[in-house]
């Protein structure tokens, strides 16, 4: 079903958005159904390896935590469905930022590069935020190996289960002040967006501006959200 979705989508106007604003989004990428199933596993304890609360590390307020292998089907499938479809972005990303690293076209071999390295850990995760709670601007970098994009799905649907909580990105271009995307999402919808490095072509060739993402504070309710990240952590 989620193969079946990614092929239809327009892949080019995807690319396209991604060059422009280092950023896509994929509307209703999945239901409504899945939304509240994958938000009711975090009340359990035992499809996650550890728990963070934000407060503690100075990373704003709320908490996350990241799955455990083996990862629930929906997640391992999205991240699997996705990862390849992302590679020749990623591939030429690399090339115009003059960056030696490729990426194979398979995840499951991605992935071995990165266990060789000693980033075995798993990161998809689920994030919880109640009312006054907020991400801190933050890149997901967990060790040498990093595949330049990744994925949040919006679990909660903005004005019902909660209110404030926007996705928030921020670019930061050589010797210009910061530029900052807020990012209008509904539940199912995903964002595709760069963990920390894109390029943008300017007069003298392509140079590379640096991204951060995070979630403004919310006014009431609660905000569950899911992260694919391709890359292990050490």
């Amino acid at each position: 079903m989620i193969e079946h979705f990614l092929d239809a989508l327009d892949w080019a106007t995807l690319e396209q958005q991604l060059d422009q604003d280092g950023c896509a989004i994929i509307r209703s990428l999945i239901s409504s159904e899945t939304c509240d199933d994958i938000s009711a596993l975090y009340a359990r304890s035992e499809p996650f390896r550890s728990q963070v609360m934000m407060a503690r590390h100075g990373f704003g307020r709320g908490e996350y935590k990241y799955f455990r292998y083996p990862l629930p089907e929906i997640v391992a499938t999205l991240r699997k469905a996705l990862y390849p479809r992302l590679v020749p972005i990623a591939n030429r990303w690399y090339e115009q930022m003059d960056l030696p690293v490729r990426f194979p076209e398979r995840h499951a071999v991605f992935l071995e590069r990165c266990h060789a390295a000693g980033q075995e850990r798993p990161t998809p995760l689920l994030l919880q935020y109640g009312p006054q709670d907020y991400n801190c601007l933050h890149q997901d970098l967990y060790g040498e190996h990093v595949f330049p994009l990744q994925v949040a799905i919006l679990l909660s649907e903005p004005g019902e289960d909660f209110t404030g909580g926007e996705f928030v990105l921020t670019e930061q271009r050589p010797r210009m002040q910061s530029r900052p995307q807020v990012i209008g999402l509904k539940k199912g919808d995903a964002v595709i967006f760069a963990v920390n490095q894109r390029p943008v072509k300017g007069v003298r060739g392509y140079y590379r501006v640096t991204l951060r993402h995070g979630v403004s504070r919310l006014h009431s309710g609660k905000r569950h959200t899911l992260g694919i990240i391709f890359h292990d952590a050490l």
